[in-house]
């Protein structure tokens, strides 16, 4: 793949090395100071749900990690903040945590990363264990991991060494639920959620004094759109960011499903698959992309557009480069990202069909049986994708067992991983910082575009730091479909797009499951980070347009 890194000129993969010995430092014994917190409030994930509880409490213990040949000592934080209506200032939502700070630290030299997934209606127990936290979990990714027992560990690849994390979940999710008379439906949608989640940052900055230190977003997936609308809110309300991270980002909703952008995904599932009829085999992933990714913006688009009329040439070219036989292409009018009437993704369940296997829409890499019982269920069905399949079991133990036992934190409420109530009831209407209604169109369809949120946040904050982060093997965000969001986003300064930058990974939707990929995503977070806080002069202009905004909300009317 071209080295070079700029959204607008190519594609640039990252190569994970290996975390040296000295970075798997071992996790101490709890300390005395422990506090350990039942917390009996019973959290209903349904849309008419709420508590009537509006107290804060949390479970909190001492740790340690080496990173880095370094030891960081730290707390962790388990509980709710309570966020309140910014009219009325009454307790709206109680909002549960978690939080890792390192201890002995000064508010203006540590930076702060606020985390949460996607959906909507994920909690942000995923990105916790899979990700950057002190500790993770063990997977056998890109295969099935067996069940348990299964093991966690401390984490060389934690942010902890450049940042203090809070991992946050929305309303619905976890153990966070609005407070009545509010119910959890008033907080699901685009806005609503953004504005939830901005009213849960500031209750944090004020509660722990944080509101100097510099500040980062990370989301996943349906996170990055929550990212990008967040980001100008928190700006509107005094906030302004130091970097935001997008990874395996849904931008532009008209965009899902556009065989232009899946194209190279789905090449590098042949090619990891070796089912591609290139003759000599691409030894370079990054390259191949780059080059299918060419293919594809031209001679595949164009043929496309011209179908039924075909280029034996391009057609040639197109089974090539996704291992499919020029008759099926053609029966699926060339379209590589079509779906059956089933919602199955033809691409997806037809690579491997001669082996009786289908392919993971969130890692194309991870397969699973397509045949008798297993071929009846759909693969896109979240839970039971091949991808989610190989990791529910070892998130869902190791998180009960990390939460209650090293955590210390115990309900008697269920833990809502995933909600689908939420995204059955998500208003995915949203008024963008032009003031113009988005959301659906006049036949009512899903047409979310936060690209331009993103964009109006970058101009307004010249020093924001932004990295675009995605998997090569993500047929659910491709990656060169987030590419060609970004790149059309209405963001004219050249100078303030250097801002953004863009990696790939041998990976899939959750990036960070890949043990290589993570550690490369570590070093290219690192970087940013760096680069973020070092410069002094970018560091005042921010406190600075967060000190005027702030000024001008809390200066009263003349």
């Amino acid at each position: 793949m071209a080295n070079n890194e700029s959204v607008s000129d190519g594609l640039q993969s990252s190569h994970g090395a290996q975390a040296s010995p000295d970075a798997a430092g071992g996790s101490s014994p709890h300390r005395a100071g422990d506090q350990p917190f039942f917390d009996p409030v019973a959290y209903g994930n349904g849309p008419d749900d709420s508590v009537s509880d509006s107290s804060e409490n949390a479970a909190i213990t001492k740790h340690s990690i080496t990173l880095g040949g370094k030891k960081i000592n730290y707390t962790a934080t388990a509980g709710h903040l309570v966020t309140v209506d910014p009219s009325s200032s009454q307790p709206d939502a109680k909002m549960f945590y978690v939080a890792f700070t390192q201890d002995g630290q000064k508010e203006e030299a540590r930076p702060l990363t606020f985390f949460y997934n996607g959906g909507p209606g994920s909690s942000s127990v995923f990105v916790l264990l899979g990700s950057f936290a002190p500790r993770r979990i063990r997977t056998s990714m890109p295969n099935f991991t067996p069940p348990a027992p299964y093991q966690m560990e401390d984490n060389p690849d934690s942010l902890l060494d450049k940042s203090d994390l809070v991992f946050i979940n929305p309303v619905g999710t976890g153990y966070s639920a609005a407070i009545a008379p509010h119910k959890n439906r008033d907080f699901w949608g685009v806005d609503q959620d953004a504005d939830s989640i901005k009213q849960f940052i500031k209750r944090f900055l004020t509660k722990n004094n944080r509101w100097n230190s510099p500040k980062f977003l990370f989301g996943e997936s349906y996170g990055t759109a929550r990212s990008c609308v967040l980001a100008y809110r928190l700006h509107e309300d005094g906030v302004d960011l130091n970097g935001i991270t997008l990874q395996s980002s849904i931008l532009d909703y008209t965009q899902s499903g556009n065989p232009v952008g899946a194209l190279p995904t789905a090449a590098a599932d042949a090619w990891y698959h070796k089912k591609l009829g290139v003759a000599p085999t691409p030894t370079d992933l990054g390259a191949f992309a780059e080059e299918v990714a060419q293919f594809a913006r031209t001679d595949y688009l164009a043929a496309l557009r011209k179908f039924p009329a075909t280029d034996d040439a391009t057609n040639e070219k197109l089974s090539e480069y996704t291992g499919i036989d020029k008759t099926t292409l053609l029966a699926w009018s060339l379209d590589i990202a079509a779906y059956d009437s089933r919602g199955n993704s033809l691409f997806l369940t037809t690579l491997l069909k001669s082996k009786g296997l289908a392919l993971g829409a969130y890692d194309g890499r991870v397969t699973a049986i397509d045949t008798g019982i297993a071929g009846q269920i759909d693969p896109n069905s979240g839970g039971n994708d091949p991808t989610m399949t190989a990791v529910t079991g070892v998130y869902t133990t190791m998180w009960n067992t990390y939460l209650n036992e090293q955590l210390k934190f115990t309900s008697n409420s269920a833990f809502t991983d995933l909600n689908d109530q939420a995204f059955q009831n998500w208003d995915f209407g949203h008024i963008d910082p032009t003031g113009a209604q988005k959301g659906t169109d006049a036949h009512g369809n899903i047409v979310l575009y936060t690209a331009g949120d993103l964009a109006a946040v970058m101009a307004l904050n010249v020093d924001l730091k932004v990295l675009s982060a995605n998997g090569f093997y993500d047929f659910v965000t491709p990656f060169y479909q987030t590419v060609i969001d970004l790149q059309r986003m209405p963001l004219v300064s050249q100078q303030v797009r250097e801002n953004l930058s863009a990696r790939f990974y041998p990976s899939g939707h959750m990036v960070y499951l890949d043990g290589g990929s993570r550690t490369a995503l570590k070093h290219d977070l690192a970087a940013m980070y760096d680069s973020a806080i070092s410069n002094t002069a970018a560091l005042g202009r921010i406190r600075a347009l967060q000190a005027r905004k702030l000024e001008r909300v809390e200066k009263p009317a003349q």
